[in-house]
């Protein structure tokens, strides 16, 4: 790990204004091996990585994170760092055991730390996942110890990437709303955030502008909302669906001048109905169709065509615009049907989605089922049924010396039978009928066949 950071690092011109690196290392007690101000040049730093030697005992990832907060990035402290500017945090773990490490990794992206994490054994991804800074494929590494070397570049263009930084982050972009996030210039100042955003007019290029003007392409049709300096962050809501906007944040101090950070983005469509088609209420003649999203404002009716597969008579129903399912009648019994259901908007265009449903079996119980004793082992068992759908009866039997239920007979008869003989059976023995249809066998029934001598 050691030499991975060597390699990392050695390109960063290193001093006051130039890149600064701290090193801690974890154990059962955590140890700050050197702050940020104790190397102002490359000789000195890969000197330390050569000297450190590592810890033993447990892996206190917790507290080696709090000390990062309270000591290592604590503004005002020799070797703190000003939280004015872009903070990385590398965390390189073997993925043991790390604790309860979300809530102080939170702490620290709320402060503005970004958090970057390569792991080199097997790692709960889905914490990790949780804890590093977004975008999680640049920021989260998985590589084995002895291929460090492979994510180098990679890791270090994140870094600089994120040092470099001066820009508006937009995320969790919906229809009518997004979430803006941004490097807090002003912790620790007073002042506050003034952030401006409109709509991009037509054939604008879609940039921001400087300090005092309208995000707007169109000059000037924007609004305009104050965020604490204490904050990093806020959620525009109100937006139109499938609309490019332009944003700029302008830190207001007036102990430090920041530049105005301005930046684009496009809310998504609105998902046109019908975007989701569901089948419930499915029996043997009859299925509900069902649909959504309503949008009464833009569909002027709904189109139902049905028919079997692989072909069949195609068959229509239309429903209003208000209705979002409707019932599909006089359908065929254990059949495949092709459901399409189209919605015609009023802008003239049409939108269409299809399924498959399956109609139920029909599948008749049986309506009687009576024993008669033939001698003192025998017996004759009449039954009656439909032999509509039928595939034909089921009957089992106690076997001559046993109840027990793996010691029994069975016999199968075609669906025109209606009855059948059974002998050598022993006292009190008990006879099941059931019906067999394609795919399923049906509720049956039984009796208890009782000789007397």
């Amino acid at each position: 790990m050691l030499s991975f950071l060597s390699e990392l690092l050695l390109p960063f011109s290193l001093g006051r204004d130039q890149v600064r690196v701290g090193l801690l290392q974890v154990g059962t007690k955590p140890r700050l091996e050197f702050g940020f101000n104790r190397y102002g040049n490359q000789s000195g730093l890969q000197g330390a990585l050569t000297n450190i030697r590592p810890l033993r005992g447990d892996t206190n990832t917790v507290d080696a994170l709090k000390m990062a907060k309270e000591w290592v990035l604590r503004p005002g402290t020799s070797d703190g760092a000003r939280k004015g500017l872009p903070r990385v945090l590398v965390w390189l773990t073997d993925g043991v055991k790390p604790g309860d490490v979300i809530g102080p990794m939170a702490e620290l992206r709320e402060e503005g730390v970004a958090l970057l994490v390569v792991s080199t054994g097997h790692s709960n991804y889905k914490m990790l996942r949780e804890v590093v800074t977004p975008p999680v494929e640049n920021h989260l590494h998985f590589v084995d110890i002895d291929d460090m070397g492979i994510i180098t570049k990679d890791l270090r263009d994140a870094i600089i990437e994120i040092i470099k930084a001066e820009r508006l982050h937009v995320r969790d972009v919906s229809t009518n709303s997004a979430s803006l996030h941004w490097r807090p210039f002003l912790s620790g100042l007073s002042g506050h955030y003034e952030i401006r955003f409109g709509e991009v007019s037509t054939g604008g290029s879609g940039g921001g502008g400087g300090s005092g003007t309208s995000p707007s392409t169109g000059g000037s049709q924007y609004q305009r909302l104050i965020q604490s300096a204490q904050l990093n962050s806020i959620r525009l809501t109100g937006l139109k669906p499938d609309t490019t906007y332009s944003v700029s944040l302008i830190p207001e101090s007036n102990e430090i001048t920041f530049n105005t950070l301005s930046t684009t983005f496009t809310t998504k469509p609105v998902f046109e109905s019908p975007a989701v088609v569901t089948i419930s209420e499915s029996g043997e003649t009859s299925v509900r169709v069902s649909w959504g999203p309503l949008q009464p404002d833009t569909v002027t009716s709904y189109y139902i065509e049905y028919s079997t597969l692989p072909r069949g008579n195609l068959q229509t129903v239309t429903v209003s615009r208000t209705q979002n399912s409707t019932l599909l009648r006089n359908l065929q019994p254990g059949t495949t049907y092709l459901v399409t259901v189209t919605a015609r908007h009023a802008s003239g265009k049409q939108k269409s989605m299809s399924v498959k449903v399956c109609t139920q079996e029909v599948t008749p119980a049986l309506d009687d089922l009576q024993l008669t004793t033939v001698g003192s082992a025998s017996v004759q068992v009449d039954w009656r049924g439909s032999a509509a759908g039928l595939r034909g009866y089921w009957l089992t039997w106690d076997k001559q010396q046993s109840s027990a239920a793996n010691q029994r007979s069975s016999l199968y008869l075609p669906p025109d039978s209606l009855s059948t003989r059974l002998t050598h059976l022993p006292p009190y023995a008990r006879v099941c009928v059931s019906p067999i249809y394609r795919t399923v066998r049906g509720d049956g029934l039984c009796c208890t066949a009782q000789f007397h001598s």
